[in-house]
């Protein structure tokens, strides 16, 4: 019950963010998706559905590239801009 809940929450919010036009919002889609990606996998495999299994990898390589670029990438960037 509490994985149903987590994965329409934090699936509804993740596609709702990722239309926002700010990028500040826009990298909270990727949080969410990621988020909710242990509950996928889990809901996944006890249901043996294998082939959402193998969906869940590539929404989180999705999600986590999308964390990589709003996050990680502008954390890089907003260092090397104060180093200056």
């Amino acid at each position: 019950m509490i994985g149903q809940i987590a994965i329409g929450v934090l699936g509804a919010a993740s596609v709702f963010l990722s239309q926002d036009r700010r990028e500040h919002w826009r990298k909270w889609a990727c949080i969410c998706g990621l988020a909710g990606q242990p509950f996928w996998f889990w809901m996944a495999w006890e249901s043996q559905q294998y082939g959402v299994l193998a969906l869940c990898f590539v929404y989180a390589w999705s999600w986590a590239r999308g964390f990589r670029m709003y996050c990680m990438d502008n954390q890089e960037r907003r260092h090397a801009v104060h180093a200056r």
